[in-house]
Protein backbone atom coordinates (compact mmCIF):
# COMPACT_ATOMS: atom_id res chain seq x y z
CA UNK A 1 0.00 0.00 0.00
CA UNK A 2 2.80 2.75 0.65
CA UNK A 3 4.42 1.91 -2.94
CA UNK A 4 1.25 2.80 -4.40
CA UNK A 5 0.62 5.56 -2.18
CA UNK A 6 4.13 6.45 -2.74
CA UNK A 7 2.77 6.66 -7.15
CA UNK A 8 -0.04 8.44 -6.13
CA UNK A 9 1.14 11.33 -4.11
CA UNK A 10 3.94 11.89 -6.79
CA UNK A 11 1.59 12.07 -9.89
CA UNK A 12 0.70 15.50 -10.87
CA UNK A 13 -2.42 16.77 -9.90
CA UNK A 14 -3.31 20.80 -8.60
CA UNK A 15 -6.84 21.87 -8.06
CA UNK A 16 -8.41 21.78 -11.73
CA UNK A 17 -5.55 19.70 -13.17
CA UNK A 18 -6.11 16.46 -11.73
CA UNK A 19 -6.27 14.16 -14.85
CA UNK A 20 -2.76 12.21 -14.13
CA UNK A 21 -3.43 11.94 -10.42
CA UNK A 22 -7.20 10.61 -11.63
CA UNK A 23 -6.38 8.24 -14.06
CA UNK A 24 -4.13 6.43 -11.19
CA UNK A 25 -6.53 6.77 -8.97
CA UNK A 26 -9.36 4.90 -11.37
CA UNK A 27 -5.99 2.01 -11.76
CA UNK A 28 -6.26 1.23 -7.79
CA UNK A 29 -10.30 1.76 -7.92
CA UNK A 30 -11.44 -0.24 -10.53
CA UNK A 31 -10.68 -3.95 -9.04
CA UNK A 32 -13.20 -2.96 -5.76
CA UNK A 33 -16.16 -1.72 -7.71
CA UNK A 34 -18.61 -2.73 -10.36
CA UNK A 35 -18.28 -0.06 -12.24
CA UNK A 36 -15.41 2.69 -12.39
CA UNK A 37 -16.52 6.36 -14.33
CA UNK A 38 -14.73 9.88 -14.76
CA UNK A 39 -17.13 12.55 -14.22
CA UNK A 40 -17.46 15.75 -16.65
CA UNK A 41 -15.12 17.95 -14.04
CA UNK A 42 -12.88 14.85 -13.87
CA UNK A 43 -13.96 13.31 -10.09
CA UNK A 44 -13.17 9.51 -10.56
CA UNK A 45 -16.52 7.38 -9.52
CA UNK A 46 -16.53 4.13 -8.49
CA UNK A 47 -20.15 1.89 -7.39
CA UNK A 48 -20.31 -1.29 -6.21
CA UNK A 49 -23.42 -3.02 -5.49
CA UNK A 50 -24.34 -5.66 -2.77
CA UNK A 51 -28.28 -5.54 -3.63
CA UNK A 52 -30.88 -3.59 -5.55
CA UNK A 53 -32.78 -2.65 -2.27
CA UNK A 54 -29.91 -1.98 -0.27
CA UNK A 55 -29.11 1.91 0.68
CA UNK A 56 -26.03 3.79 -0.43
CA UNK A 57 -22.94 4.80 0.96
CA UNK A 58 -20.93 6.86 -0.77
CA UNK A 59 -16.67 7.03 1.21
CA UNK A 60 -15.30 10.42 -0.32
CA UNK A 61 -11.57 11.52 -0.42
CA UNK A 62 -10.04 14.37 -2.86
CA UNK A 63 -7.59 14.25 -5.16
CA UNK A 64 -6.54 17.31 -5.64
CA UNK A 65 -3.36 19.40 -4.19
CA UNK A 66 -2.51 22.71 -3.29
CA UNK A 67 -0.40 24.55 -5.51
CA UNK A 68 0.91 27.57 -7.49
CA UNK A 69 -0.25 29.34 -10.93
CA UNK A 70 1.89 32.08 -13.22
CA UNK A 71 -0.01 35.21 -13.34
CA UNK A 72 2.97 36.90 -15.08
CA UNK A 73 6.54 37.88 -16.37
CA UNK A 74 8.65 40.34 -14.95
CA UNK A 75 10.36 41.90 -17.72
CA UNK A 76 13.25 43.72 -15.42
CA UNK A 77 14.58 40.33 -14.54
CA UNK A 78 13.31 38.37 -17.31
CA UNK A 79 14.14 34.52 -15.56
CA UNK A 80 11.82 35.70 -13.06
CA UNK A 81 8.00 34.50 -12.49
CA UNK A 82 4.60 36.10 -10.62
CA UNK A 83 2.28 33.49 -9.34
CA UNK A 84 -0.97 32.70 -7.02
CA UNK A 85 -1.27 30.10 -5.11
CA UNK A 86 -4.20 26.86 -5.51
CA UNK A 87 -5.57 26.45 -2.13
CA UNK A 88 -4.32 28.27 1.07
CA UNK A 89 -0.26 28.23 1.61
CA UNK A 90 0.91 30.08 4.16
CA UNK A 91 3.51 32.58 2.67
CA UNK A 92 6.28 32.32 5.42
CA UNK A 93 7.07 28.53 4.40
CA UNK A 94 7.41 29.15 0.40
CA UNK A 95 10.75 31.11 0.69
CA UNK A 96 13.46 28.49 -1.35
CA UNK A 97 10.98 25.76 -2.22
CA UNK A 98 11.21 24.12 -5.34
CA UNK A 99 8.35 23.61 -7.79
CA UNK A 100 7.11 20.92 -11.04
CA UNK A 101 5.49 23.15 -13.74
CA UNK A 102 3.11 21.53 -15.87
CA UNK A 103 5.36 22.78 -18.49
CA UNK A 104 7.98 20.19 -17.85
CA UNK A 105 10.26 23.14 -16.10
CA UNK A 106 11.46 23.49 -12.40
CA UNK A 107 11.97 26.59 -10.63
CA UNK A 108 12.67 27.61 -7.22
CA UNK A 109 11.08 30.62 -4.97
CA UNK A 110 13.45 33.64 -4.46
CA UNK A 111 14.69 34.87 -1.53
CA UNK A 112 17.22 36.57 -0.30
CA UNK A 113 20.01 35.23 2.21
CA UNK A 114 20.17 36.58 5.54
CA UNK A 115 23.59 38.10 4.75
CA UNK A 116 22.11 40.73 2.71
CA UNK A 117 18.69 41.30 4.38
CA UNK A 118 18.21 44.97 6.41
CA UNK A 119 17.99 43.78 10.09
CA UNK A 120 14.90 45.64 10.47
CA UNK A 121 13.82 42.66 7.92
CA UNK A 122 15.06 39.59 9.10
CA UNK A 123 11.95 38.06 11.15
CA UNK A 124 9.14 39.95 8.46
CA UNK A 125 7.04 37.54 6.35
CA UNK A 126 7.39 38.01 2.64
CA UNK A 127 4.04 39.46 1.13
CA UNK A 128 2.80 36.42 -1.54
CA UNK A 129 2.63 39.89 -4.33
CA UNK A 130 5.88 40.36 -3.57
CA UNK A 131 7.59 36.32 -4.15
CA UNK A 132 9.26 35.36 -7.41
CA UNK A 133 9.96 32.08 -9.34
CA UNK A 134 13.19 31.78 -10.57
CA UNK A 135 13.14 29.39 -13.35
CA UNK A 136 17.02 29.67 -14.57
CA UNK A 137 16.24 30.32 -17.63
CA UNK A 138 17.40 33.57 -19.91
CA UNK A 139 13.92 34.51 -20.52
CA UNK A 140 11.11 32.35 -18.94
CA UNK A 141 8.04 33.81 -22.03
CA UNK A 142 8.39 30.30 -22.96
CA UNK A 143 6.79 29.46 -19.65
CA UNK A 144 2.45 31.11 -20.27
CA UNK A 145 0.50 32.90 -18.14
CA UNK A 146 -2.06 30.22 -16.69
CA UNK A 147 0.79 27.40 -16.15
CA UNK A 148 0.47 25.89 -12.86
CA UNK A 149 2.57 23.91 -10.79
CA UNK A 150 2.65 21.56 -7.40
CA UNK A 151 5.13 21.44 -4.36
CA UNK A 152 8.68 19.09 -5.94
CA UNK A 153 8.39 17.53 -3.27
CA UNK A 154 9.71 13.72 -1.94
CA UNK A 155 8.05 10.43 -0.50
CA UNK A 156 9.84 9.46 2.70
CA UNK A 157 9.57 6.17 5.11
CA UNK A 158 10.74 7.98 9.08
CA UNK A 159 9.46 4.75 10.14
CA UNK A 160 5.97 4.89 12.11
CA UNK A 161 5.50 7.63 10.23
CA UNK A 162 5.27 8.67 6.33
CA UNK A 163 6.16 12.37 4.95
CA UNK A 164 5.68 13.51 1.97
CA UNK A 165 3.67 16.02 -0.43
CA UNK A 166 -0.11 15.79 -1.28
CA UNK A 167 -0.90 13.47 1.96
CA UNK A 168 -3.58 15.53 1.88
CA UNK A 169 -6.01 13.84 0.84
CA UNK A 170 -4.88 11.09 -1.04
CA UNK A 171 -3.44 9.42 1.71
CA UNK A 172 -6.96 8.92 2.64
CA UNK A 173 -8.20 7.63 -0.80
CA UNK A 174 -5.91 5.23 -0.11
CA UNK A 175 -6.78 4.12 3.01
CA UNK A 176 -10.65 4.05 1.74
CA UNK A 177 -8.90 1.15 -1.10
CA UNK A 178 -7.52 -0.30 2.82
CA UNK A 179 -10.93 -0.64 4.05
CA UNK A 180 -12.50 -2.19 1.02
CA UNK A 181 -9.82 -4.54 1.31
CA UNK A 182 -10.63 -5.20 4.64
CA UNK A 183 -14.25 -5.50 4.09
CA UNK A 184 -16.15 -8.87 4.84
CA UNK A 185 -19.96 -8.76 4.73
CA UNK A 186 -21.20 -5.14 3.29
CA UNK A 187 -24.36 -4.83 3.53
CA UNK A 188 -24.95 -1.52 1.92
CA UNK A 189 -23.64 -0.46 -1.99
CA UNK A 190 -20.47 1.43 -1.73
CA UNK A 191 -19.72 4.05 -3.71
CA UNK A 192 -16.29 5.92 -3.71
CA UNK A 193 -15.80 9.56 -5.15
CA UNK A 194 -12.05 10.01 -6.02
CA UNK A 195 -12.86 14.26 -5.80
CA UNK A 196 -11.44 16.72 -7.83
CA UNK A 197 -11.41 20.74 -6.88
CA UNK A 198 -11.45 20.26 -2.91
CA UNK A 199 -9.01 22.97 -2.60
CA UNK A 200 -11.07 25.47 -3.96
CA UNK A 201 -14.34 24.94 -2.95
CA UNK A 202 -15.25 21.63 -3.14
CA UNK A 203 -16.39 22.14 -6.20
CA UNK A 204 -16.11 18.17 -7.70
CA UNK A 205 -18.02 16.74 -4.48
CA UNK A 206 -20.73 18.81 -5.62
CA UNK A 207 -21.05 17.00 -9.01
CA UNK A 208 -20.20 13.83 -7.49
CA UNK A 209 -22.97 13.91 -4.67
CA UNK A 210 -25.85 14.98 -7.49
CA UNK A 211 -24.88 11.77 -9.94
CA UNK A 212 -24.46 9.34 -6.91
CA UNK A 213 -27.52 10.30 -4.91
CA UNK A 214 -26.06 8.41 -1.71
CA UNK A 215 -28.16 7.72 1.20
CA UNK A 216 -25.02 7.94 3.20
CA UNK A 217 -21.90 9.42 3.13
CA UNK A 218 -18.35 9.58 5.21
CA UNK A 219 -16.16 12.28 4.06
CA UNK A 220 -12.73 11.46 4.91
CA UNK A 221 -10.15 13.97 4.91
CA UNK A 222 -7.16 15.02 7.37
CA UNK A 223 -7.26 17.03 10.02
CA UNK A 224 -4.19 18.41 12.48
CA UNK A 225 -1.67 16.86 14.44
CA UNK A 226 0.11 17.88 17.56
CA UNK A 227 3.44 19.52 17.47
CA UNK A 228 5.29 21.69 20.42
CA UNK A 229 4.14 24.63 18.87
CA UNK A 230 0.41 23.74 18.09
CA UNK A 231 -2.53 24.81 20.20
CA UNK A 232 -3.87 21.62 22.12
CA UNK A 233 -7.36 22.36 21.53
CA UNK A 234 -7.57 22.70 18.15
CA UNK A 235 -4.77 19.23 17.34
CA UNK A 236 -4.77 15.67 17.96
CA UNK A 237 -2.20 13.00 18.47
CA UNK A 238 -0.74 11.47 15.89
CA UNK A 239 -1.07 7.48 16.73
CA UNK A 240 -3.94 7.83 18.82
CA UNK A 241 -6.68 6.79 16.02
CA UNK A 242 -9.29 8.34 13.32
CA UNK A 243 -10.99 11.72 14.44
CA UNK A 244 -14.66 11.19 14.39
CA UNK A 245 -16.07 14.39 13.64
CA UNK A 246 -19.32 15.57 16.20
CA UNK A 247 -21.50 19.06 15.83
CA UNK A 248 -24.67 20.66 14.35
CA UNK A 249 -23.53 19.86 10.88
CA UNK A 250 -22.40 16.50 11.23
CA UNK A 251 -24.64 13.02 11.06
CA UNK A 252 -25.40 12.39 14.70
CA UNK A 253 -26.30 9.13 13.47
CA UNK A 254 -23.59 8.01 11.63
CA UNK A 255 -21.13 9.80 14.46
CA UNK A 256 -22.44 7.24 16.81
CA UNK A 257 -22.08 4.45 14.41
CA UNK A 258 -18.15 5.31 14.23
CA UNK A 259 -18.21 5.17 17.89
CA UNK A 260 -19.61 2.36 18.15
CA UNK A 261 -18.05 0.24 15.41
CA UNK A 262 -14.49 1.56 17.19
CA UNK A 263 -15.38 0.05 20.76
CA UNK A 264 -16.87 -3.28 18.94
CA UNK A 265 -13.83 -3.54 17.25
CA UNK A 266 -11.18 -2.06 19.84
CA UNK A 267 -9.97 0.69 17.64
CA UNK A 268 -8.84 3.48 19.41
CA UNK A 269 -10.31 6.69 17.96
CA UNK A 270 -10.25 10.54 18.97
CA UNK A 271 -12.93 13.14 18.78
CA UNK A 272 -13.10 16.60 16.80
CA UNK A 273 -15.85 19.12 16.98
CA UNK A 274 -17.12 21.10 14.37
CA UNK A 275 -18.97 24.08 15.76
CA UNK A 276 -19.66 25.08 12.54
CA UNK A 277 -19.45 23.84 8.75
CA UNK A 278 -16.27 21.64 8.43
CA UNK A 279 -14.18 22.85 5.57
CA UNK A 280 -14.22 19.56 3.97
CA UNK A 281 -16.40 17.91 0.93
CA UNK A 282 -18.68 16.85 3.73
CA UNK A 283 -20.06 20.09 3.50
CA UNK A 284 -20.91 19.82 0.01
CA UNK A 285 -22.77 16.05 0.31
CA UNK A 286 -24.46 16.66 3.23
CA UNK A 287 -27.22 19.40 1.42
CA UNK A 288 -26.83 17.67 -2.32
CA UNK A 289 -30.25 16.91 -3.62
CA UNK A 290 -32.78 16.43 -0.43
CA UNK A 291 -30.23 15.80 1.44
CA UNK A 292 -27.40 13.46 2.62
CA UNK A 293 -26.50 12.00 5.96
CA UNK A 294 -23.24 13.01 6.35
CA UNK A 295 -20.15 11.72 8.40
CA UNK A 296 -16.50 13.51 9.32
CA UNK A 297 -13.78 11.05 9.67
CA UNK A 298 -10.09 12.79 10.23
CA UNK A 299 -6.89 11.18 9.82
CA UNK A 300 -4.41 13.03 11.93
CA UNK A 301 -1.62 15.00 9.82
CA UNK A 302 1.22 17.31 11.00
CA UNK A 303 2.67 20.40 8.51
CA UNK A 304 -0.61 20.55 6.49
CA UNK A 305 -0.11 21.92 3.17
CA UNK A 306 3.22 22.04 3.22
CA UNK A 307 5.59 19.54 0.78
CA UNK A 308 6.39 17.60 4.14
CA UNK A 309 3.13 16.54 5.28
CA UNK A 310 3.71 13.94 8.02
CA UNK A 311 1.18 11.08 8.78
CA UNK A 312 1.39 8.29 11.49
CA UNK A 313 1.18 4.95 9.90
CA UNK A 314 -1.03 3.40 13.18
CA UNK A 315 -3.66 6.31 11.95
CA UNK A 316 -3.77 5.36 8.36
CA UNK A 317 -4.24 1.70 9.29
CA UNK A 318 -7.17 2.29 12.82
CA UNK A 319 -8.93 5.00 10.50
CA UNK A 320 -9.48 2.04 7.18
CA UNK A 321 -10.40 -0.40 10.02
CA UNK A 322 -13.04 2.01 11.09
CA UNK A 323 -14.44 2.36 7.72
CA UNK A 324 -14.67 -0.94 7.21
CA UNK A 325 -15.77 -1.75 10.27
CA UNK A 326 -18.36 1.14 9.50
CA UNK A 327 -19.61 -0.78 6.16
CA UNK A 328 -19.84 -3.86 7.89
CA UNK A 329 -22.73 -2.79 10.42
CA UNK A 330 -24.40 -0.35 8.38
CA UNK A 331 -27.93 -1.82 7.73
Amino acid sequence: MWDKLERLTGTFGPAGRESEAARLAAEYLRPFMDEVRTDKLGSVLGVKTVSPDARTLLLDAHIDEIGVMITGHDEKAPGFLRFITLGGIDPRMLMAREFRLETGHYCVVACLPPHIQEKDDADKCVPLDELYLDTGLDDAAAIPVGTVGVFDGGFYDMGNYISGKALDDRACFMLILRALELVKEPKVNIAVAASVQEEVGGRGARASGYALAPDYCVAVDVTHGHTPDAPKDRTYKPGGGPCIGVGPTVSKFLSDKLRRAAKLKEIPYQIEVFGGTPATNGSEYQISRDGVMTAELGLVLKYMHSPAETLHKDDFENTAKLLAALIEVLE
